[in-house]
């Protein structure tokens, strides 16, 4: 279903992704996860995009996640950076343009890839990210980023992301939680079940952000340079990071914008939604 792949980035770190093989005259798109997620969020929107349309999806892990290695260097831990890796591995797989699909951190990755390197973007989904941040989203993220407990158990691990994230997905199945927990934690060489991510990831995101002292970053004049670009965001009904307010914003700067909002979810939608599904495939048809 999936090829394994590794490319050096331009500082020497190691940096995993997957490859959903598709037709290579159609254009790819390149799906970037949030803060402390990794490519396997992907693992069931990749192979639906190649079959719906054709398209070969690359999905990274970012440095500090997954296969990824983990960067010595937190303050390395940054969008700039993160734009630079994903770059870096269009250019290994010789990839003049994609299609951008940006969940949270990966969205905002996103635009600035948009803004800085046009041509390299035929279009852009972000998923329950935009240019203004609510305070409450961003004061839950920078408490908890990082600072898993241990647990012993997969039974454990499924019962810690119910605690985290139930507000997100209140209609999640035992199932569900379980698939969710695979999908953030992983077993390290000793048997241990851990979070995939380097806790320094975190702590990267309070140093930025001023920590939970209420400051928000402001992407609006990054937005305002995507004027032309296609663009689809998609919003969490119960999202506290986006607000239905600042997609509305959004549709006034950007008219052309497409949105979709999807019931029953925060942030972020998981997009194994069948509306996130449908939204997608819409927006993809004509790029």
């Amino acid at each position: 279903m999936f090829t394994e792949h590794e490319v050096m980035a331009s500082d020497g770190l190691r940096l995993y992704y997957r490859k959903y093989s598709g037709d290579p005259q159609r254009t790819a798109v390149l799906c970037l996860p949030g803060l402390t997620r990794n490519c396997r969020d992907f693992e069931d929107l990749a192979p639906h995009i190649g079959s719906s349309s054709q398209r070969s999806v690359y999905t990274p892990d970012f440095r500090g996640r997954g296969r990824s290695e983990y960067d010595a260097n937190w303050q390395n831990y940054r969008p700039e950076v993160y734009l630079r890796d994903a770059l870096t591995l269009m250019d290994a797989e010789q990839l003049s343009h994609v299609v951008v699909i940006g969940a949270s951190l990966g969205g905002i990755v996103g635009m600035f890839m948009a803004s800085l390197f046009r041509a390299r973007v035929a279009g852009l989904v972000l998923n329950d990210i935009g240019p203004e941040l609510e305070v409450a989203g961003m004061v839950r993220i920078a408490s908890t980023a990082g600072t898993a407990r241990p647990v012993t158990t997969w039974e454990d691990a499924a019962a810690d992301a119910r605690v985290g994230h139930a507000h997100a997905y209140p209609d999640f199945s035992d199932s569900d939680w379980m698939a969710f927990a695979r999908r953030v934690y992983r077993e390290d060489a000793l048997g241990r079940i851990i979070r995939d991510v380097d806790p320094n990831v975190g702590r990267a995101m309070r140093e930025s952000s001023g920590g939970t002292n209420g400051a928000v970053p402001n992407f609006w004049s990054t937005f305002d340079s995507l004027k032309g670009l296609p663009i689809l965001c998609l919003r969490g009904e119960l999202s506290d990071l986006l607000s239905a307010d600042t997609v509305a914003r959004m549709k006034a700067h950007h008219v052309d914008m497409q949105d979709r909002e999807i019931l029953h979810r925060g942030h972020a939608p998981t997009l194994d939604e069948p509306e996130s599904r449908a939204a997608i495939d819409a927006f993809l048809s004509p790029l």
